[in-house]
């Protein structure tokens, strides 16, 4: 038995991941930036991949299920992740197969009828909580979470509106790093710009709260499907986890008049969060000249070197903080 782990494979080792990953209903991701092959006799038996601390594409021929390949598979990317200095590691499969995985120190966050997300740490989530402070509030308790790539004045309209309806306010901001703003930067726009905001708790996701960055769709074939089972994965997780953490009763969005896709996500949210307790608040989007404020403008402005037109869709303090780091 030959063991293999390096990039995705190439030529007609390539089209053989591919077809293997096929027949196990899987479907080949090449963002992945470490895969593991298990070859016996020039065929390939089993495989799994590696893509920051996410473990993902883990097949194994069923004809050799039983013979530990899959500890072989979890053995060879937990020590490549570690020596990439990942030292906490997430996986999602199919419930089906939560006892394998469970028996390999794996330990469930929380499913869909679809989705199963673990992770390597028996306390992970519990513990990660636990280092959040929440001052008990006998009044309403709001929530927002907010990627804010980077803060404009279009959040702060939300977070203001939605602090004057709540005793608590805890927004969370996204903490994973595939934006144009790293998750510090992002995390510290946000407290800056409504430190004003005396019931307002700005707070970070740690890797729990899930984007459309790292979910994956490579077992969901129908991709609006995917955005569902995302949709409700993240429902799961923020109330089965969130909720009970902070005691929050609402959680609050913005209308999405320009990204069909996050307008997608929050009719989910309306639809599914009520059955789950939690008061869902759609705010309008504030406009300026007529056109709906969005990161999307201000990324788009800033490569186009227009500081006038985006001192009117940002807060001061995100504008000292473009103008620091040069990059108006």
């Amino acid at each position: 038995m030959d063991i293999e782990l390096g990039l995705v494979p190439k030529g007609r080792k390539l089209e053989i991941w591919k077809a293997f990953l096929a027949e196990a209903g899987l479907e080949a991701d090449l963002s992945v930036e470490r895969t593991v092959l298990v070859w016996d006799e020039g065929e390939l038996i089993a495989t799994g991949s590696r893509q920051g601390n996410l473990l993902k594409c883990i097949a194994v021929d069923p004809f050799r299920q039983g013979e530990g390949l899959t500890a072989t598979l979890l053995t060879q990317l937990r020590q490549d992740a570690f020596a990439a200095g990942h030292r906490h590691l997430f996986l999602y499969t199919k419930p089906k197969n939560q006892f394998m995985f469970s028996s390999l120190f794996f330990y469930p966050v929380a499913q869909t009828n679809d989705v199963l997300l673990m992770e390597d740490k028996s306390d992970g989530i519990r513990s990660f909580l636990a280092s959040m402070e929440a001052p008990p509030c006998d009044g309403i308790v709001g929530a927002a979470v907010m990627n804010c790539n980077p803060f404009t004045l279009g959040h702060r309209y939300l977070i203001e509106t939605a602090a004057k309806e709540c005793d608590r306010l805890y927004v969370f901001v996204l903490s994973e790093d595939k934006s144009r703003f790293s998750a510090a930067d992002r995390l510290e726009l946000v407290r800056q710009g409504t430190a004003d905001l005396p019931n307002v708790t700005v707070l970070t996701t740690g890797p729990y709260l899930i984007s459309s960055a790292t979910f994956p769709t490579y077992f969901l074939k129908d991709r609006e499907q995917a955005q569902t089972v995302q949709c409700l994965l993240d429902i799961e997780i923020f109330t089965k986890y969130f909720v009970p953490k902070f005691g929050i009763t609402r959680r609050y969005v913005g209308t999405e008049p320009l990204s069909a896709m996050t307008d997608q996500y929050n009719k989910a949210l309306m639809e599914h969060l009520p059955q789950k307790g939690i008061d869902l608040r759609l705010i309008p989007r504030l406009e300026v000249d007529g056109a709906p404020i969005s990161a999307t403008t201000v990324r788009s402005l800033l490569r186009t070197g227009q500081p006038d037109k985006l001192r009117q869709l940002v807060p001061p303090t995100t504008f000292d903080y473009l103008t620091k780091e040069d990059l108006l």
